[in-house]
């Protein structure tokens, strides 16, 4: 069951001026640890990679903190929700501290996704109730999937 969606577009020359007048205190705001290490790689080899990673990061928790219905007040922070990524590439949201309790204790999953063109990042969110692990299943699916090495 869809507990909440968020949705976000964040102006990239917003946050490139933000950076200009600020400079790491703001990335530093704003990014986790891992974060923070992926935005200094990737702005030492094109810095304008860097500022769209930083601005994409913003959109994503911006949606987040929308779809839980919190906004940007605790339990969420900016450094507690972390937009890591999959092998294959795909955006999650990885939380931390505080905020991973709270969302737990609620049984949520999240769905995100980024994307920027040209001057604007973009990101969706949707969380999600986990299914009660104490309750049975309700009917066995009709679909079997069997996976060969």
């Amino acid at each position: 069951m869809i507990y909440g969606i968020g949705t976000d577009i964040c102006d990239i020359r917003r946050i490139r001026a933000s950076l200009e007048r600020h400079g790491e205190r703001f990335a530093a705001k704003v990014l986790s640890d891992a974060e923070m290490t992926t935005w200094k790689a990737r702005s030492a080899r094109w810095p304008e990679r860097g500022v769209r990673y930083l601005a994409t990061r913003f959109s994503a928790k911006e949606a987040f903190s929308k779809a839980i219905g919190l906004g940007m007040r605790m339990p969420m922070t900016w450094r507690l929700c972390e937009v890591g990524k999959l092998p294959s590439g795909q955006p999650v949201i990885v939380l931390h501290g505080v905020l991973k309790e709270w969302f737990e204790a609620k049984n949520l999953s999240a769905h995100i996704t980024v994307t920027d063109e040209a001057d604007y990042a973009a990101s969706f969110c949707v969380v999600e109730t986990a299914p009660s692990q104490n309750l049975a299943p309700s009917a066995p699916s009709p679909v079997s999937v069997s996976v060969t090495p």
